[in-house]
């Protein structure tokens, strides 16, 4: 299938690392042209030098804090200057340490809330902000944001209410910027192969004395029986921010493998 990407042009947050680098390569195989942010600016300069040297697009890195509105504003000025514009956003900047041990309510720490909800939810509203009057601009667009299966379920307060929010972002912003030409989408990501994972599992394996197979399926817990690839989960953003795209919008798809037992609608 032809995805029709060809001379887009994509902004996409979290862009060096996980998720974010891996749509960042899936959109670059299809010809987009890029514009990467995050706040480590070695580390984003290499993946868009890599991204560039492997698919020969333009692969821009701008060092961003999501939390800075400026830094976001002058974010999406960089996109207008280098590429012209953009067509794509794909929201994938988070802090993933927040809220992983699952603290439980006497150890969510307003400091750790607020700052979790800071990068991921008021994060993805600036960058949205910044970067959809210029996809209004040209009446077309597609905003993605990538949030969790969080949503889905308890554990984490933290991650819970971050990523049912950005369903509620996504959908307010899908009924607002619908008449533009863009649709807002994301992807509820369950646990994810990203390049920690492996050593991660590793270790695990050996202090349980299993297989790197059993530990793999023990912590996905999923109908796959595996955790879900980054690659994987981006080939579906890519979709949804093709042309092809244009039945979707306001929602979002699950990319954890399957929630075994779970019926959702």
């Amino acid at each position: 299938m032809d995805l029709q990407l060809k001379g887009k042009r994509a902004v996409i947050s979290g862009g060096s690392k996980g998720i974010g680098l891996s749509a960042a390569r899936a959109l670059a195989a299809e010809g987009v042209d890029l514009v990467l942010a995050a706040r480590d600016a070695e580390v984003l300069a290499a993946a868009a030098q890599a991204i560039t040297a492997e698919y020969g697009v333009k692969a821009i890195p701008v060092p961003t804090d999501v939390r800075d509105d400026a830094a976001v504003r002058a974010l999406a000025q960089r996109a207008e200057d280098e590429l012209g514009g953009a067509d794509i956003l794909v929201n994938s900047a988070s802090n993933q340490q927040v809220g992983a041990g699952h603290p439980g309510l006497a150890g969510t720490t307003d400091e750790n809330f607020y700052s979790d909800i800071d990068v991921k939810l008021v994060g993805y509203l600036r960058t949205a902000r910044a970067i959809s009057p210029l996809m209004i601009r040209q009446g077309w667009g597609r905003i993605i944001n990538i949030s969790g299966l969080g949503a889905r379920s308890t554990l984490s307060i933290t991650r819970t209410i971050r990523n049912v929010s950005v369903v509620a972002l996504t959908k307010n912003l899908a009924d607002e910027l619908g008449p533009h030409g863009i649709n807002v989408t994301g992807v509820h990501p369950g646990q994810t192969r990203t390049e920690p994972t492996d050593h991660q599992l590793a270790q695990e394996a050996a202090r349980l004395g299993v297989s790197f197979e059993d530990a793999e399926r023990r912590r996905a817990a999923n109908i796959l029986g595996r955790l879900v690839h980054a690659d994987e989960i981006a080939d579906v953003i890519a979709f949804l921010a093709s042309p092809r795209s244009v039945s979707i919008t306001g929602d979002f798809i699950p990319v954890g493998g399957g929630q075994p037992g779970v019926v959702y609608y």
